[in-house]
């Protein structure tokens, strides 16, 4: 079972840490452990509770009635809000950090496919998932969320991305763009390249999809023999400045011949001077943009 912090509290229901100490008070739904230093720590029922209560808060509930329900009646009244069809985007975003705790697979699957019968796969990709990723994701890192949890639903989120991938078609005989993808050695995270590659090919441009954990011989080896028009790289994994400043400027040397698309906390977090080929994107909006110019001229040009 993971364990929380109020403030880990705060930041995925959006309750100031301040709210939830009097509500813990007065309404006695929260019964936190504590430390031998006497700090507060939530567990995954703590958590899941507070979630629900945000949610039914935002659709109007009162914290009083809520403190009345039991677990079932709570529970019911967030499914109702999730399955309706106007639920919007942060009740969706509830909605998966729940089924994540729970490791409910098939509630999972019921949030993925409603959302992309309304808004398709794209939209309920950048609109529900990657916010989801987003806001889990410090979590992840100080290892707030199990290592189970975490495997869980990125393993769900990867299969569907897979799919979608598989369900596009281009052929080489495509006057198209051509798109070099991978990840530098140390890196494991996959889903922002993975979007990416279903984003490049649902668009009919041609993509090489080396992967994970890419030593950078390999990479210049299928340059050469693919010769792509963009290469694009995510560098999320924590490295020296001074390291992550040395290999984008060598990949910027090796790949003179082809736009870098660069990403990644490491880029993103940084003050680092980009070879003069490259473009930072901050978000997957930013990549999608791109995607959408349809113009002859480089994109970097205009």
């Amino acid at each position: 079972m993971s364990h929380y912090s109020i403030k880990d509290l705060e930041h995925l229901s959006g309750i100031k840490a301040h709210t939830l100490r009097i509500w813990e008070q007065r309404y006695n739904f929260l019964h936190p452990k504590r430390t031998d230093t006497n700090i507060r720590l939530y567990d995954d029922d703590d958590l899941r509770l507070i979630l629900n209560v945000s949610l039914l808060r935002d659709n109007g509930y009162k914290i009083s009635k809520i403190a009345g329900m039991d677990a079932k009646q709570i529970g019911e009244a967030v499914r109702q809000i999730t399955d309706q069809q106007t639920s919007h985007h942060n009740e969706q975003i509830h909605a998966l950090s729940l089924a994540m705790i729970d490791l409910d697979e098939e509630r999972f699957e019921k949030i993925m496919s409603t959302n992309i019968l309304q808004q398709g796969f794209e939209q309920t990709m950048l609109q529900v998932v990657f916010p989801f990723l987003r806001k889990i994701g410090v979590l992840w890192q100080t290892g707030s969320v199990s290592p189970a949890q975490e495997h869980f639903i990125s393993n769900l989120i990867r299969q569907k991305l897979i799919v979608a991938i598989d369900g596009t078609y281009v052929s080489s005989k495509d006057k198209s763009r051509k798109y070099l993808l991978y990840l530098p050695e140390g890196e494991l995270h996959e889903l922002t390249l993975l979007f990416c590659y279903y984003a490049i090919k649902s668009r009919k441009n041609r993509v090489i999809y080396l992967g994970q954990n890419v030593p950078l011989p390999d990479v210049e080896s299928t340059y050469q023999i693919y010769n792509p028009d963009y290469v694009l790289t995510v560098i999320t994994t924590n490295k020296s400045v001074a390291k992550t400043q040395k290999y984008i400027n060598m990949i910027g040397d090796k790949f003179k011949g082809a736009q870098l698309l660069l990403s990644g906390y490491q880029l993103l977090s940084n003050d680092l001077k980009l070879p003069p080929n490259a473009t930072l994107l901050r978000r997957l909006e930013d990549f999608v943009s791109l995607l959408a110019q349809r113009s002859e001229k480089s994109i970097f040009q205009e």
